[in-house]
């Protein structure tokens, strides 16, 4: 009778595979020997160098089940090398098993052995080298990959935007123009744009970028991750953790933490509209007030209406109102219309009583920057005590990993703080200056802007605004709230308004 025989070729990497103990190699000698000893492989198991974790086990407990439930017509199960069969001693013990209680016998045609107590000592032997083997490579693996890592390099390949070249014989990340544009764009739009993550898709498409030239258009879920990956402003991930890196960061500081505030916030641009996405809250309940676009069809053609309404409105109790966007902007043209002084001299005389008050905020800034620069002598004190506790091995890696990025972020949120303290001691007078002279024309740029030149204006000027049944009822910022309420006499102090 032909005998009958179970099979399994296994590559676990690239480095067996050179050395000639590829699949192809494993197969045919598997059938050379199983046609020598006059029979054939009624079953071939393949595990292949570029199969996960989950396919390789799959593949083995197929075997295993499969040897078990044909024990009584099989002949053997073959294998190339020990160590092919298995990576570890408890596979290995799940093969004597079938041999042992099913009576298949384990047949290595590179290393056979008899089936008797030295043949197996013999077996075990090789297969403690084999796992032996394989945990000191997962070692070595992990102990080089930790080494990139403190070297600043990724741990595998860098993120999209950085592509991998060989220097001096080590894998490093350099900046791929055209994806690191693409990156530098993603940030730009999202922290400076009022776009939802599906508009950012959209305005990414319209301006002609493409993700990869299988997949040209940015998936929503790929660029949620651009959004959220600290190694665009210079880190590593590894562990679960951050560490500094040494590639070039596509995304300065501001920025990414703009972005990351937003997102953190759950900010949420409604429609494209000027009123909606929470920047008008309801006087009734408190939510925010949502827009909706109706169209009319009328002999003439069609027309389009924007209608704002609380997002809760149907609840029982609530009034049911409706307001037109036009309706809305009328009265926000009431409130510049406000603000507009319309004496020259009064207007001369506002403008110096501004420049005289910013010098009190400048002092202030001063002692500010005073606290911040304490603050981060403080961190940058914690910083070095910390990496003299992990030189001297008072705590392990991943608690130092996390704390040293805790420390990071908080220095980098100073050091922000202080930037805007810098540019705004000697700008401040001439951003008020600019606030004032944009109160005065803010009708004309209301009347010409766009959705989005609106909302900034609506940041810029109010505070929070509030729908009360009809009415849009604004809080201003200053200094816009003192010309609205026109709390200014051109016979006051020069010291005061």
């Amino acid at each position: 009778m032909t005998k009958r025989f179970v099979a399994l070729a296994r590559v676990s990497s690239r480095e067996q595979e050179r050395e000639g103990f590829s699949l192809a190699v494993q197969e045919d000698a598997l059938r050379k020997y199983a046609e020598a000893s006059r029979g054939e492989i009624v079953r071939l198991f393949r595990i292949a160098e570029t199969a996960s974790k989950t396919d390789e086990r799959r593949a083995f407990k197929e075997l295993i089940a499969y040897t078990k439930k044909h024990a009584v017509e099989l002949d053997g199960l073959l294998f190339y090398k020990i160590d092919r069969a298995a990576r570890n001693l408890t596979d290995y013990v799940e093969l004597e098993r079938l041999e042992s209680e099913y009576g298949v016998p384990f047949i290595s045609i590179s290393q056979q052995t008899e089936c008797n107590p030295a043949g197996r000592m013999m077996r075990r032997t090789l297969a403690n080298m084999a796992s032996f083997y394989t945990e000191q490579q997962s070692v070595d693996v992990r102990e080089g990959i930790a080494r990139r890592v403190q070297d600043g390099l990724f741990a595998n390949r860098g993120p999209y935007g950085y592509r991998n070249v060989r220097r001096e014989g080590r894998s490093v990340p350099e900046v791929d123009p055209v994806p690191a544009a693409n990156v530098r764009r993603i940030f730009e739009l999202y922290a400076y744009r009022p776009l939802t993550l599906d508009a950012l898709v959209s305005a990414l498409a319209a301006e002609g970028r493409t993700f990869r030239p299988s997949c040209p258009r940015f998936p929503r879920s790929k660029v949620h991750a651009i959004l959220k990956d600290r190694s665009y402003i210079g880190e590593v991930p590894f562990g679960g953790q951050w560490y500094p890196g040494r590639h070039e960061p596509l995304v300065d500081r501001a920025t990414w933490d703009r972005v990351q505030a937003l997102m953190g916030g759950h900010v949420y641009h409604s429609h494209e509209m000027t009123y909606a996405g929470e920047i008008v809250r309801c006087g009734h309940c408190g939510r925010p007030i949502t827009g909706e676009r109706k169209t009319k069809r009328s002999s003439t053609g069609e027309r389009q209406y924007v209608y704002y309404r609380c997002a809760r409105y149907t609840e029982p109790g609530h009034p049911r109102v409706r307001v037109t966007e036009a309706t809305l902007d009328a009265q926000m043209l009431a409130l510049f219309d406000r603000m507009r002084i319309g004496d020259d001299d009064v207007r001369d005389w506002f403008r110096a009583v501004l420049a005289a008050q910013t010098k009190d905020s400048q002092a202030e800034s001063k002692s500010q920057r005073a606290e911040l620069d304490r603050q981060a002598s403080l961190l940058i004190a914690q910083q070095d005590r910390l990496l003299n506790l992990r030189i001297a091995d008072h705590i392990d890696e991943g608690s130092f990993a996390a704390k040293s990025t805790e420390l990071r972020d908080r220095l980098a949120s100073i050091k922000l703080q202080l930037d805007v303290l810098d540019r705004s001691h000697d700008e401040t007078a001439d951003l008020v200056i600019k606030a004032f002279e944009l109160s005065q024309t803010l009708r004309q740029q209301w009347v010409t802007a766009d959705y989005a030149t609106k909302r900034r204006i609506l940041e810029i000027v109010c505070l929070n605004l509030t729908l009360t049944g009809a009415t849009l009822v604004a809080e201003t910022r200053k200094p816009f709230d003192l010309l609205v309420e026109g709390r200014f006499v051109s016979s006051s102090r020069g010291d005061r308004i």
